[in-house]
């Protein structure tokens, strides 16, 4: 009964989640970095990073905002391989999580997301941004309240409310799916998208 009560809200606002990893799906991480010790404390979760997953299937990629993971990179918003996001130097745990959207709301998120490339990793500063509230951004950018809980945080060099991991997980918008999502070949993915991420590969 549940089932057929989803399928139809979906059909009546038109949006969807397949199943099958996407571009603009979200993918969780345990970090192994001082950075990523800190906000699982902080936060009491199972993961302490997210991104949002670009490209196609067979060539997945994440943008992400975080502290330099490449030697002479600079922090910020950075658009690495899947494999790369979720080598085992990186990550010691992992969940991929679908949308629940349209896929005008999808490719809308994912351009989004595409145009802050670059900028600053900040925490707390309005001049940057960090790995959920970028994700959070794209996608209240591209039309989908994700209906999260911002948690204020009281620690001499992180004050004010923060968008925690396992708050964004809890979104009634989110779906997991499953651990080898990014290894099946999925639905075809939104033009925009794939174009998007070529394009700022070239640059």
């Amino acid at each position: 009964m549940l089932a057929a009560v989803a399928a139809v809200s979906a059909a009546a606002d038109g949006a969807s989640s397949t199943g099958t990893l996407q571009a603009g799906d979200l993918v969780f991480r345990r970090g192994t970095e001082s950075v990523s010790a800190l906000v699982l404390a902080v936060d009491g979760g199972r993961f302490s990073h997210v991104g949002m997953v670009m490209g196609r299937p067979g060539d997945w990629k994440v943008l992400h905002a975080t502290p330099s993971e490449v030697p002479g990179q600079p922090d910020g918003v950075a658009l690495d391989s899947m494999a790369f996001f979720l080598d085992a130097t990186r990550s010691t745990d992992h969940a991929f999580y679908a949308v629940h959207a349209t896929p005008r709301q999808r490719d809308a998120a994912v351009r989004h997301a595409l145009d802050v490339r670059g900028m600053p990793f900040r925490v707390g500063d309005a001049s940057g941004t960090y790995c959920t509230l970028l994700v959070w951004d794209a996608w209240r950018r591209g039309g989908v309240d994700l209906d999260v809980r911002f948690s204020r945080v009281a620690l001499p060099l992180m004050q004010g409310d923060y968008l925690l991991p396992s708050q964004l997980r809890l979104s009634s918008r989110l779906r997991p799916l499953p651990r080898h999502a990014a290894d099946t070949s999925g639905a075809p993915v939104a033009a925009t998208a794939v174009q998007g991420a070529r394009r700022l590969e070239r640059r």
